[in-house]
Parts: structure tokens; sequence; C-alpha cells
């Protein structure tokens, strides 16, 4: 087979790129998407920008899938709606039950209240017609989900065909993933292969139109062990910690942990012994940065 050689381009080129992008910037032409917490805002360029890669990591149970869901529609109410559109292939959870998840969020009401699970509880008719408006308001966002789990290449063919309808033609796309791990393999692939294979399809990907990667991620084990939580030198989520940390690190634009320490037992966080009651540790390992937010996730 005979090969085609690779595209390139003059250094004018990409000259005339950044500086009218400078200057869109700087103009207001070209904005970030702004996300209700500020500390994240300002590590990340003002928001989430287009042609980015953001990995949102975390132990199980640290609220990842809760914090990417509510970023899924609080885009929406802090940003003109028309200016993007959200792909998000929900491979972990039930796109209807990612929609309870949202109602819960905006009701301020426990998925298990809304769903009448305690004994001798059950949501009243009042309380059902609040949760019959705002999900009428839901419904109106343009979120399109992919429920089931799908290979490399079947993602990026989505992600194409996808890009190429009426509705997407023109906009942002942000393109979320929960999670890498659930990412199918051709028959006999190693984990790891496969999460690298994803990473370099998304590096790709992100250079297309203005296209924006949320990807969430799995941390390992190791920081859950005793001897890290007993020293307090070691409590920080550390690159090696990221399942297949390499190649998410390479393809990440933002790199972001998740962490509840409380989780884990601590109660003094860190050298500084910073406090961990109803607290969530936002770390950007590749800027070497954290900020913190208030517990706004389900207990």
């Amino acid at each position: 087979m005979l090969l085609k050689p690779l595209k390139y381009k003059h250094i004018s080129e990409p000259t005339n790129e950044i500086l009218k992008y400078i200057d869109s910037r700087r103009k207001g032409q070209i904005r970030s998407l702004k996300t209700k917490w500020r500390k994240f805002n300002d590590q990340c360029m003002g928001g989430i920008e287009p042609n980015t890669i953001y990995t949102v990591a975390g132990i199980s149970g640290s609220g990842k899938s809760s914090f990417v869901n509510s970023l899924e529609t609080d885009l929406f109410d802090l940003n003109d709606k028309n200016e993007f559109i959200v792909l998000s292939f929900s491979f972990e959870m039930l796109s209807s039950k990612q929609v309870g998840r949202k109602l819960s969020y905006k009701l301020n009401k426990t998925t298990q209240e809304l769903y009448s699970g305690y004994t001798n509880y059950k949501l009243s008719d009042y309380d059902y017609k609040k949760v019959q408006n705002t999900a009428k308001n839901i419904e109106n966002y343009p979120i399109y989900y992919v429920d089931m789990p799908g290979t490399v290449d079947e993602i990026r063919h989505t992600i194409l065909e996808f890009s190429k309808e009426s509705f997407a033609k023109n906009k942002r796309l942000i393109i979320m993933l929960d999670h890498t791990l659930l990412t199918k393999g051709k028959s006999g692939e190693a984990e790891r292969s496969i999460l690298a294979n994803l990473q370099y399809m998304f590096m790709e990907i992100k250079k297309y139109n203005k296209n924006t990667i949320i990807q969430l991620s799995q941390m390992n084990r190791d920081i859950e062990a005793k001897e890290r939580i007993v020293n307090n030198s070691m409590h920080f989520p550390m690159r090696r910690d990221i399942f297949g940390g390499d190649s998410i690190f390479q393809a990440s634009d933002y790199l972001i942990v998740l962490h509840r320490p409380e989780m884990l037992g601590i109660t003094e966080y860190g050298m500084s012994s910073l406090p961990t009651k109803d607290l969530v540790y936002m770390h950007f390992l590749n800027k070497n940065e954290l900020v913190y937010l208030k517990h706004y996730m389900e207990n």
C-alpha cells in the first residue's frame, strides 16, 4: 500500500491562526464556556476551552460523575445555549438516570427522595409537579446521549457522523465520556492498550473544528493504602495514581483529580493539615495546583 505524506504547513499559517485567536479572545468574539466554579474557571483559561482535553479522575465515590453531570447542564445555564452542543457517551449509567441526577441537583432532593426510595416515604403530587416542570426545561437542552459502550473506532465514527448532523453544524461540540475504562476493545486487546488508543483518537478529534473532550477516568487503589493515609506527605494524588497515567497525562491539557480525603478517614489533609469535613479537593496535576470546592454531591 502506498503511503500518503502527512500534511505540512509553513509556520506563517499557525502564526496567523494564533494572532487571530488572541485578537478574538481580547475582543470577546471567542469565549471560554463559564462554569459555576470560579476557582475552576481561574485555572482553566476562564472555563471550558475549544480544542482541549479535560480529564477528571478520582476514586470510586469521589463524585466525578456528579461533577460532570452538573457541569453538563450548568454550561447551558451560564452560557449562550446556541453556541454549542453536547454529545455524551454515558457508558457507566443509563441516560435516564443521568437526567434523574440533574433533577435531583436542580430540585435539591436526593435521588432516593426523588425515586420514593425511603420506607414510608412517597414523593407528593405537589413535588412531582415540580419534577415535571423542571424536566420540561431539561429536555430542551441540546444534549445527546450514547448509552451502549463501543470501541475506540466506534466512538470516533459516532463523533464524526454526529458532527455532520444539521443541528450540530457550525456549533462547538462538547464530547463527554463516562468513563474511559468502559471503552470496549477488540478481542484479546489489553485494557491499557485500549486506553492508549482512546487517547490517541481524542488527540486527533480535539483538533477538528472547536471540539472539546471531557473524559472521566479511574485512579489506582494505591492512594487508599494505609501507609499513605497515615503519612500526610503522601496524601495528595500523583500522576502514577491515574490508571494508564502515561497516556492520560500525555493526552490531557488539564488532568484534574477530585478527591474526598474524608472518605479515607483523613481528618487533616496534606502537610498543611487542611480540613476535610464536607470538602472536595480538586488537584490540577499538570499544573501542580490545588483548589477546593464545597461538598455539593449527594452523601
